[in-house]
């Protein structure tokens, strides 16, 4: 008779888990002893400072300076002679500069002083005669017809440059001139939009007559004189 055997009481079944359980237990207690740890219950130590005790060496003392004796006392000087002065001093006679009456008094001649001829310029606006334009000499309000014939003057020699036509270039010239004591032009600036329409300004600032010179106080200065010619194409 064959004995009957429990197929799940069989061991050999669970060999392999019961082999990892006991690896790991070894493993586990094997660490634990690596990391074990032990201190020593010492509580008797000295807590005072090893501090060396050298109090008890001589310290030599100072040695006193000595300082020198004080100098001593300046002599005392010697007695002075007192010696008279026999050289007689000159004085000096200051002479009064004050006439007296009786001294005759010369009659100084009248100086004649010589006018110094300044170079002047007095603007148009403040002097007293201004220049007289030609055909200005029988009006009663010079300074307007200065002005009238002025701008007769431009309308009459006016020409629009042909290159500044052709591009179109327009604008306002200052024009500034002085009137010279003899009555001629002269210092002749301009200042505008362009070269060619200065150049046409000089031009005909150019053809201005002779005129009379402006006079301040009888006398002939430069007068300044300012006048804007605009170009404006049609």
């Amino acid at each position: 008779m064959e004995p009957k055997k429990n197929p799940e009481a069989d061991l050999s079944n669970n060999s392999g888990m019961y082999f990892v359980i006991g690896l790991a237990l070894v493993m586990l207690i094997t660490w634990r002893a690596l990391e074990w740890k032990t201190y020593e219950d010492d509580t008797n130590y000295d807590i005072s400072m090893n501090v060396d005790d050298d109090l008890d060496e001589e310290v030599p003392m100072t040695e006193q300076i000595k300082t020198p004796p004080p100098p001593p006392p300046p002599a005392a000087p010697e007695i002075i002679e007192v010696v008279e002065d026999e050289v007689e001093v000159e004085e000096t006679v200051i002479e009064s500069t004050e006439t007296s009456q009786e001294e005759e008094i010369i009659e100084v001649e009248d100086v004649a002083v010589e006018e110094v001829d300044e170079d002047l310029d007095v603007p148009f606006a403040v002097i007293e005669d201004v220049p007289v334009f030609p055909g200005c000499e029988g009006e009663s309000d010079k300074r307007a017809c200065f002005q009238k014939m002025m701008q007769k003057h431009i309308g009459k020699n006016f020409r629009y440059p042909e290159i500044a036509q052709e591009m179109g270039v327009q604008g306002r010239v200052s024009v500034m001139f002085t009137i010279q004591k003899d009555g001629s032009i002269g210092n002749v600036r301009m200042r505008g939009p362009d070269k060619n329409l200065e150049k046409e300004a000089a031009r005909i600032i150019g053809k201005l007559p002779k005129m009379t010179p402006g006079k301040q106080r009888g006398r002939a200065v430069r007068v300044p004189f300012s006048i804007p010619i605009t170009f404006k194409l049609q």
